[in-house]
């Protein structure tokens, strides 16, 4: 069968370029709308009198949502159009956007906070898959991948620094109403670059029960490890609805092996580099939960930082990690191949977890932070590597289920490190406030295991690459 989209020979370079701009347009605003929120979280609060645990429900509405929805949004993709999912996924998420900057309830916020996740899943379920397809040169893949993760690392921390402005010189409404232009500009533009595919068709892949064992499975998965920390790992509502999430997913896995058209062929998981790279995922990005959070903690509970002052303070790692990613990974993924790429930036990213493990209460910034920032430029070696490994076997008429795969093991990377590293460092904290030592040093004292795990689980990312992943050039 033919690939759905059109093929490079169809679609002119300028044509391709101008798609990845699209397409990178609308990963910042799925990753800029992620960490613009936490920023602005108290100014929502005091406005909209939001409980502490009703507070929270404006991000877990939002991952509750987007991880729950990938992977069935991403085989939709497939049968109905890759395009078609892109656009109505944008249109989602920016008429949900106008919803939240509206929103004048507690009630209101989050549901607008859920089509947004909803939206997002839609349209970041397909974006590799269109990638891969429309690049198939490996060397124009290579760079537009790299320009891909350049754009979410740069919207992670641009994020940080743009939602503390905004909510300081407007109010937190402008962190959602700051979409719509954006959002509006991806669905127009999309509309005229994007090449149109067909799909599948429903009849390939029309799984009901399927569709709802999985979307069922994933969404309880995710809102059991964001109430983690709250209900704790061994309770009756942590175990019991953590064993319901995984008895929906076996159940799923069951339903595609004997299913006529199953909704995700399992012969995806048959490449040994998919699930490789969707493992890696998964312990990298638990582990770097303790930068992206737990530092911009230290910095502003510890070091009395203002929020603007941590999102500038963090912008060195956000430069690094994109300058890697845009100029070198590229070239160095195509000579030296990915999972040589990949071990080095894992190295790295382990070498920054081992500095912060030792940062002190009272740590200078030039001589304990930054050159945690500048080794964090593993980053921009990991993440393009990753996406180039996780979509190297897709077939064409699996890219957006294999796209939407990917996209799921991010979500539940970072769900889960959410989960345990919060979890320890706030029982070590706590531990230590009882035995009376000062707040500064018992919150750093968390926040040294919090580092530590990382460290660790970029351990087990560094030995899954190098046993799992076989060499690729």
């Amino acid at each position: 069968m033919s690939s759905p989209l059109a093929t490079p020979l169809e679609a002119r370079p300028d044509r391709r370029r101008s798609a990845l701009v699209v397409l990178s347009a609308a990963m910042l605003m799925t990753v800029l709308d992620g960490s613009i929120v936490t920023v602005a979280m108290p100014a929502i609060q005091r406005d909209l009198g939001f409980s502490p645990a009703g507070l929270s429900w404006t991000v877990n509405a939002y991952l509750i949502a987007f991880g729950g929805l990938l992977l069935l949004a991403g085989r939709l993709g497939d049968l109905v159009g890759r395009k078609a999912m892109f656009l109505a996924g944008n249109t989602v998420f920016t008429a949900a956007s106008l919803l939240a900057g509206a929103a004048g309830t507690p009630g209101l916020l989050i549901a607008a906070r859920f089509l947004q996740g909803a939206g997002s899943a839609m349209a970041s379920a397909v974006v590799l898959g269109i990638l891969v397809t429309l690049f198939t040169d490996p060397a124009e893949r290579a760079r537009a991948i790299g320009v891909f993760s350049f754009t979410g690392a740069a919207g992670a921390s641009l994020g940080q620094v743009l939602g503390g402005v905004l909510t300081d010189a407007l109010s937190w409404h402008w962190i959602f109403f700051i979409n719509l232009p954006i959002g509006a500009a991806t669905v127009l533009l999309a509309v005229r670059v994007l090449p149109t595919d067909r799909g599948a068709g429903l009849a390939a892949g029309a799984d009901v029960l399927g569709a709802a064992l999985v979307t069922g499975g994933l969404m309880l998965g995710i809102y059991t490890v964001v109430g983690i920390e709250r209900h704790g790992w061994t309770s009756a509502h942590t175990l019991g609805l953590g064993a319901v999430s995984v008895a929906l997913l076996a159940a799923f896995t069951v339903r595609q092996a004997k299913a006529r058209t199953p909704l995700m062929p399992l012969r995806v998981l048959r490449s040994r580099t998919v699930v490789g790279a969707n493992l890696v995922q998964v312990l990298t990005l638990s582990a770097m939960f303790a930068f992206q959070i737990v530092v911009a903690l230290f910095m502003q509970r510890v070091l009395a930082y203002s929020a603007l002052a941590t999102g500038l303070a963090m912008l060195p790692a956000a430069v690094s990690i994109g300058a890697v990613s845009l100029f070198a990974s590229a070239r160095l993924n195509t000579r030296f191949g990915e999972r040589a790429v990949l071990l080095v930036g894992l190295a790295l990213l382990a070498g920054a977890m081992l500095k912060l493990v030792a940062v002190p209460v009272d740590a200078d910034y030039a001589t304990d932070l930054l050159p945690v920032m500048l080794l964090i430029a593993g980053g921009g070696l990991v993440l393009p590597a990753l996406a180039s490994l996780g979509m190297a076997d897709a077939k064409p008429d699996d890219a957006g289920l294999v796209s939407g795969l990917f996209n799921t093991t991010q979500q539940v990377g970072m769900a889960v490190g959410v989960a345990v590293l919060s979890t320890l460092a706030a029982a070590r904290t706590g531990e230590e406030l009882a035995a009376g030592v000062p707040e500064p040093a018992a919150l750093t004292s968390g926040y040294h295991v919090a580092f530590t795990v990382a460290a660790v689980l970029l351990g087990a990312a560094f030995l899954a690459a190098l046993t799992v992943l076989r060499k690729r050039r």
